[in-house]
């Protein structure tokens, strides 16, 4: 079992930055591809951003890409999601999610593959 516990959203004007942290326990980390994903109201649940468990390969999709920074920390059992020039439309709950995962360049992209998440914390970027 991974427990994840997601910190540091808020409110943000447009263009401000803000950083997610995602702290896991329970097993070990070094071997879980991690991803970070939202929900809008009234939206399915989107990947924003996923990373390998080397931390040498990442994702994005294509609305966040050049703005988001994924990072992780194996020695701190962290991973970190940088949100910079935010935009209205980046207002969401951001979840973190975990699997395990050996494959050196390749980390899920899809929510379905995913076993463990967090509660969530919200981010709201006001226009």
């Amino acid at each position: 079992q991974v427990q994840l516990v997601e910190s540091g959203g808020g409110l943000v004007q447009a263009g401000g930055s803000l950083r997610l942290s995602c702290a896991a326990s329970g097993r070990t980390f070094s071997f879980l591809a991690m991803g970070w994903f939202r929900q809008a109201p009234g939206k399915e649940r989107e990947t924003v951003a996923v990373i390998t468990w080397n931390g040498l390969s990442t994702y994005y999709t294509d609305s966040v890409r050049g703005r988001f920074t994924i990072s992780r920390d194996n020695a701190r059992n962290t991973v970190y999601l940088q949100m910079n020039s935010l935009k209205p439309e980046d207002t969401a709950v951001y979840y973190c999610a975990a699997t395990e995962n050996y494959e050196k360049d390749y980390a899920p992209t899809v929510t379905h593959e995913y076993d463990y998440w967090g509660q969530g914390t919200q981010v709201t970027v006001s226009s």
